[in-house]
């Protein structure tokens, strides 16, 4: 996939998929705007994706605020000349059921997990306009598509995503911009070891058990999850539109 000169935006760079997309992005020749949380591993990021040959920027900020989601596009079409991919891929994962969950787990996940993918597409669309078309891509859960357990503000959270995808690829489709998402199972990360840690459990003791549950034979690693990311976000997906892909070794979402 080819990427040259195309300018790309990445919310939660500094995790797991996210540093896998950057440095995918970085080796094809795009030009990318880093979103994380926390400015020193925005930095450390744009640093790597720069000793890649990569010209890459961020923006350190929280994507619970709706003017900072708004920033971000605007500082990227300003340091780019424009915006032609936006991968939404920051999330959380808050656990518990509807008596664990709350208030702030509920609106934490929605402003997270939600509204930011509502802003920043919403801010995005009039620069892809300009440019005749693009592509965004948005990370939801087949958690959201397929609720399991104990998971109910997350998998309500992604559960919108989805169908937001799949509304804002009807209404964006006539635009020339695509708009899909990746519905990924478990992803061997940072942020699903530190769940493990909280819990208690040894994290690669408890990655060794999950894999087992995989008929692939393992949880997906964050390249496996960017790859499809990428291939949505490319010209080789240029006929998918309105679609969430469900990534997941085949491994069903049960209790």
């Amino acid at each position: 996939m080819e990427f040259k000169d195309k300018v790309v935006v990445i919310t939660g760079g500094a995790g797991g998929v996210g540093k896998a997309l950057v440095r995918l992005f970085a080796a094809s020749g795009a030009r990318i705007m880093i979103s994380d949380i926390n400015e020193e591993s925005c930095r450390d990021v744009a640093e790597e994706a720069r000793s890649l040959g990569a010209d890459a920027q961020y923006l350190a900020g929280n994507l619970r605020e709706k003017q900072y989601c708004e920033q971000l596009i605007a500082t990227a079409a300003e340091k780019f000349g424009g915006v032609d991919i936006l991968l939404n891929n920051a999330g959380i994962i808050p656990r518990g059921t509807i008596e664990e969950t709350t208030d702030e787990m509920w609106f934490t996940a929605m402003d997270v997990n939600l509204n930011a993918v509502f802003f920043l597409s919403r801010a995005v669309l009039p620069h892809m306009k300009q440019r005749g078309g693009g592509s965004i891509v948005n990370t939801s859960s087949v958690w959201g598509t397929y609720p399991g357990p104990g998971h109910v503000a997350y998998c309500t959270s992604k559960g919108a995503v989805a169908a937001l995808t799949k509304n804002l690829g009807r209404d964006c489709a006539p635009l020339g911009i695509r708009v899909n998402a990746v519905c990924p199972h478990e992803i061997n990360t940072p942020m699903i070891r530190t769940g493990f840690e909280r819990r208690g459990l040894d994290p690669d003791k408890a990655i060794e058990e999950l894999n087992k549950t995989v008929p692939l034979g393992r949880i997906a690693e964050p390249d496996d999850i960017a790859d499809v990311i990428a291939f949505l976000a490319s010209d080789k997906a240029r006929y998918i539109a309105g679609e969430t892909v469900e990534v997941t070794g085949a491994k069903p979402v049960s209790g």
